[in-house]
């Protein structure tokens, strides 16, 4: 049985540090490794699919490894990160490198990977059409938008013929960078979370792998595009602060969360809609 705690974003931006402490019974200096190695290590996660992978291993394989976890529910892209640095949790688990390295630069937080453990799929979906090539000249296309996860999805559609990048376009491509949009395609920026729902207002929405399996959309079916798992840069991995990654406990974590149960856990749970990085 799941004994996480669903966390809102309205509360987290309030209060993550004070839930983070009392959690812990600690003072503010207790994101140290060494003050917290013996106690319960809480990590951070985007509900789907990292919270229940996380609650896989808390009920299935960190007993045996002698680990106390605690998984804390997060709904948005931001207050996991800021929560791990300011020590409200010991780590986090919803991210890949380029939304990292963004995020590191932008806020001074100095987040650091431990261990990749899966990626998802960028899709596009629509309840419009059922082939990318049948969007109509000046269709809306919801993409996210925030930098990293916009100049993929941007890249997705340049990969599949909708749209084509200036070359040398990178992780922070924006529609500025498009070269070429021959079908006059409309963009709509939308939080991440929010781009399940918009489908029945738009033609077409790029939709990260977490948020699609949260609407019950299943990415290796339903996607008319799906983002090619080969040489892909945006794994999902387990992070802390910087200095923490020798923790004990985080150890035992990466280790569990690399071993060949969790493997099959993924494979036998999402069906290719989620897949091993390791």
């Amino acid at each position: 049985m799941r004994n996480t705690a669903r966390i809102t974003t309205a509360v987290l931006a309030a209060g993550a540090l004070t839930l983070g402490l009392s959690a812990c019974g600690s003072d503010s200096g207790s994101g140290s490794a060494g003050a917290r190695a013996d106690g319960a290590l809480v990590v951070a996660a985007s509900p789907v699919p990292h919270a229940e992978i996380l609650d896989y291993v808390k009920d299935n394989l960190a007993k045996e490894a002698g680990l106390d976890l605690e998984v804390k529910e997060f709904t948005d892209y931001v207050t996991p990160n800021t929560a791990t640095q300011d020590g409200a949790v010991d780590a986090n688990y919803f991210q890949n490198q380029p939304y990292l390295d963004d995020f590191n630069k932008k806020n001074g937080t100095t987040i650091a990977p431990v261990v990749t453990v899966h990626l998802e799929p960028l899709g596009l979906y629509s309840e419009k059409v059922e082939k990318a090539g049948a969007l109509k000249n000046g269709a809306t296309v919801a993409v996210p938008n925030d930098t990293v996860n916009e100049a993929r999805a941007l890249k997705l559609l340049d990969a599949n013929g909708i749209i084509t990048l200036e070359e040398g376009a990178g992780s922070d491509a924006t529609t500025k960078d498009i070269a070429e949009n021959p079908k006059d395609i409309k963009f709509k920026e939308l939080e991440a979370a929010q781009l399940p729902r918009s489908l029945k207002d738009v033609d077409a929405a790029v939709i990260n792998g977490n948020y699609a399996i949260e609407a019950d959309l299943k990415p290796a079916e339903d996607a008319i595009v799906l983002e090619s798992a080969d040489d892909n840069p945006y794994g999902n991995f387990l992070a802390v602060k910087d200095g923490n990654e020798d923790d004990p406990r985080v150890r035992k974590l990466a280790k569990l969360l690399t071993s060949d149960k969790v493997r099959k856990f993924i494979e036998d749970t999402y069906a290719g809609s989620v897949t091993p990085s390791f």
